[in-house]
């Protein structure tokens, strides 16, 4: 097995709340004119289990449109099912998969891959709901996806940035659900920006005789509706978004500071950039990150679609996880690597393959993660249809809340008081080591 590139080491992005000075200064303290109130306290559970610890973040690569677990994770060359896909040896004795991923195969005893997902959605829409959240979707509420309960639930001191990052298009984005909207994640759609809405456009004194304005209008129309526009958060929100245009933590986005050497380890492509964002912003002390590579629904000439999504994900998720591990920052955080169902065994008329959610496959590493294993395997001929020692998406879901030292089983009320479980499954205790 050869050995992992080692990824340098450059300057540190940590969490910490900057001095206001010139725009910043005039702006806050504009907003502060009226717009004065506390911020909603962030739990602090999760971090007093950890004593001293740092708080740990969750980092989902959602792979979109349902990757083939026989082209990624999970192959069977030479099988009735394997089709062209051939297969190489990991870093974990025994484990093979797709030759598409040689530098993913060198580093994938940080992770433990899950071979055996079963899930009752094979639309979409509905798959991906399940998934991100650990729920079917129901009419009666919109749970929240796993991003925002962790950074629902996990303390982000100091932080300016949003709890909660989504970076990539997505076609259905995740969503804070019961949890509110102010939990739905900042989005930011290309690597290198920052965000939308960000520049002011306009002088920082005019600014501020603007927002003095709008607190003068704000403060009258709460007369005789305080507690109503309380519960709007309009107030929290502003102060937020004030905060953010004018934060130094913004850097986390520029690319400009990293080095060419490593920003080809990663690879030059969008995704490639977007990970290499995604620790940035983990090192910043954002709570939450969620990174979308879409183009994995493969009904139509499934290799060679599969092989050319391999070329972005394996130097960028290999990359991801070697800078992670170098920056010390792998131990404090949990990966999830996956995408709303598999695929067939059966390879249809135009070369492509269906959606399938009765065996596909995860990676789960890092923070509280038992790495270096495999859970479950399916038959490599496609006859039957329920994988060996099946793992269901609600207990996966409660296993990534647990590794993150989050109360999985907590009831949270809703906004209208109705007590919502946090999620409705089981942690699996094989893939958790004893201080998750």
């Amino acid at each position: 097995m050869p050995t992992r590139l080692r990824i340098p080491v450059g300057p540190r992005y940590e969490g910490f709340a900057s001095a206001p000075t010139g725009r910043r200064s005039v702006l806050l303290a504009a907003a502060s004119l009226g717009l004065s109130f506390a911020l909603p306290a962030l739990p602090a559970r999760a971090a007093r289990r950890r004593g001293v610890e740092r708080p740990r973040s969750l980092l989902v690569v959602w792979l979109a449109g349902g990757p083939s677990q026989l082209e990624t994770f999970d192959p069977h060359p030479g099988a009735a099912a394997g089709g062209p896909t051939q297969d190489i040896s990991t870093a974990v004795p025994g484990v093979r998969i797709a030759a598409d991923y040689p530098r993913l195969a060198e580093v994938l005893d940080r992770f433990a891959l899950v071979r055996s997902l079963v899930s009752k959605e094979g639309d979409h829409e509905r798959g991906q709901y399940a998934v991100k959240t650990g729920y079917r979707p129901d009419p009666t509420a919109i749970h929240p996806a796993l991003g925002a309960i962790a950074a629902h639930e996990l303390p982000a001191t100091g932080l300016e940035l949003p709890r909660f990052i989504a970076l990539g298009e997505a076609e259905f984005p995740s969503r804070g659900g019961y949890l509110g909207n102010e939990l739905d994640p900042y989005r930011v759609f290309a690597p290198g920006q920052k965000g939308q809405n960000l520049e002011p456009h306009v002088q920082a004194d005019r600014q501020a005789r603007r927002l003095g304005a709008l607190d003068s209008l704000t403060r009258s129309f709460e007369t005789g509706r305080g507690e109503a526009v309380r519960r709007t958060f309009h107030e929290h929100t502003l102060r937020e978004a004030l905060t953010l245009m004018t934060s130094e933590q913004l850097a986390a986005f520029d690319l400009d500071g990293e080095s060419e050497a490593v920003k080809g380890l990663y690879g030059d492509s969008d995704f490639g950039r977007g990970c290499l964002v995604a620790r940035r912003l983990i090192e910043a002390g954002v709570r939450s990150v969620e990174i979308t590579l879409p183009g994995f629904d493969t009904h139509a000439r499934n290799f060679a679609g599969h092989t050319s999504q391999a070329r972005l994900l394996d130097p960028a998720l290999a990359a991801l996880v070697g800078d992670l591990e170098d920056r010390d920052l792998l131990e404090s955080t949990v990966v999830l690597v996956m995408g709303e169902f598999g695929r067939t065994p059966s390879i249809n008329p135009l070369d492509g393959r269906d959606h399938w959610p009765h065996g596909f496959s995860c990676l789960l590493g890092g923070a509280g993660i038992a790495a270096g294993q495999v859970i479950g395997s399916t038959d490599p001929e496609g006859v039957a249809k329920q994988p060996t020692d099946p793992v269901e998406i609600p207990d996966l879901s409660a296993t990534v809340l647990a590794a993150l030292g989050i109360d999985f089983a907590r009831e949270v009320a809703t906004l209208v008081g109705r007590p919502m479980k946090l999620s409705a499954g089981t942690p699996l205790a094989k893939l958790l080591r004893g201080e998750a």
